[in-house]
């Protein structure tokens, strides 16, 4: 009898896995895979002044090529329980939809991958057709992902293992299934450019040095000039100044400081380190040393990746056409994943749900959709392991 990824999805969606909170889905993970033979790790890392996450890494299989499934069991938190049609960690399916929180991001993208995986395993007397298969699982992607994924993976190399091709389970689809296949991500910068003044009062300016003038100037030379013109992978890179704030309440008082807060989404023809030292020329050139200034930038770990489209890609999206009736186009659009992780071990692509209720009260996701992503991925592993 088929694995049912209906009754997975219902089961860990039953389980109250806020993040980091484990809430019994990483349980429920390793009774189901150590039952069809899978060697299951837990492992929880912490780092001061963060929460403790547990993770966990399953494989079946020793040889190459090693293909690994990766995702997070971790959810945003609810909101309002009263307002959820349904309630949250019940699991309900009502007109054919299943509702809970993580039905959409990620849990039923982990419930189809567990099932197709099953059910290939079954039909191949309880062992890959050949080579490795994995989960590779977090509990941190929807916080701070510092203790979850990109310590796992340091773990898993450390243990000596090597993946090959990685299916990130993420809601990749816009509008219904089989229309997106994420194939990268752009990178993500945070940060503060401060311009220093002096203060004074605004009835002798020759007294005082107005910063907003200065930030003014500086922001609209930031901004006038585009970053770069993207590529055949990524649009161009963007940058948003999202506050400009001198802290006054006081109108007849110069201030002392003018502060601009900003993010960049930027493509492939940056790294973090030329993308601070561009905006810091093109700043330097527009001051002309009569501003003085400054970027504080926030840490980052959203780096910029992409895996060139090939074979594996090639696999995947044949997979997808061939269930849905759709060519998926191949995209770099959103915000950030844990793909930007996983990147620096293997290809990865990102293909799951419809993510248009992630997030939202009264997430769901239609069963027939469940069926057709476990339908996807089963042929995806049939046809890397055949």
């Amino acid at each position: 009898m088929p694995a049912d990824p209906v009754a997975i999805t219902r089961e860990l969606l039953r389980c109250p896995s806020v993040t980091p909170a484990e809430g019994g889905a990483l349980s429920y993970l390793e009774t189901t895979l150590k039952a069809a033979g899978f060697t299951v790790h837990r492992k929880v890392f912490s780092e001061p002044g963060t929460d403790d996450v547990e993770n966990f890494y399953a494989r079946i299989g020793t040889e190459a090529p090693h293909l690994t499934f990766a995702g997070h069991t971790d959810v945003v938190p609810t909101g309002d329980e009263k307002a959820w049609k349904h309630p949250p960690f019940g699991g309900d399916i009502d007109n054919g939809e299943l509702y809970g929180r993580g039905a959409v991001d990620m849990k039923g993208g982990i419930g189809c991958a567990v099932a197709a995986v099953l059910d290939h395993l079954a039909a191949h007397g309880g062992r890959p057709q050949k080579g490795s298969i994995s989960f590779l699982i977090t509990g941190d992607e929807e916080s701070i992902a510092v203790n979850g994924t990109p310590k796992l993976l340091q773990w898993v190399d450390g243990m000596g293992e090597k993946f090959d091709h990685c299916i990130l389970g993420e809601p990749s689809n816009q509008e219904e299934m089989g229309d997106t296949i994420k194939i990268g991500r752009r990178g993500s910068l945070n940060g503060h450019l401060i311009v220093t003044g002096k203060q004074g009062h605004v009835a002798y300016p020759q007294r005082a040095d107005n910063p907003v003038r200065g930030i003014v100037k500086l922001i609209d030379a930031l901004l006038s000039e585009p970053l770069d013109a993207g590529n055949a992978n990524f649009q161009p890179s963007n940058m948003e100044f999202v506050s400009v704030d001198v802290g006054n309440k006081t109108v007849n008082l110069i201030p002392g400081e003018a502060r601009a807060m900003f993010n960049i989404r930027f493509n492939d023809c940056h790294t973090l380190e030329s993308l601070k030292a561009l905006l810091q020329q093109r700043a330097e050139k527009a001051a002309g040393g009569k501003i003085k200034f400054e970027f504080k930038f926030q840490p980052s770990n959203a780096g910029v990746f992409v895996t060139k489209p090939g074979p594996f890609t090639e696999l995947v999206a044949n997979a997808v056409k061939e269930t849905t009736g759709r060519a998926p186009a191949l995209s770099t659009t959103g915000g950030t994943s844990d793909a930007r992780f996983i990147t620096h071990y293997c290809p990865v692509v990102e293909f799951g749900l419809v993510g248009q209720t992630m997030h939202a009260i009264d997430e769901r996701v239609p069963i027939a959709d469940l069926r057709a992503l476990t339908t996807i991925y089963r042929k995806i592993v049939d046809r890397y392991f055949g």
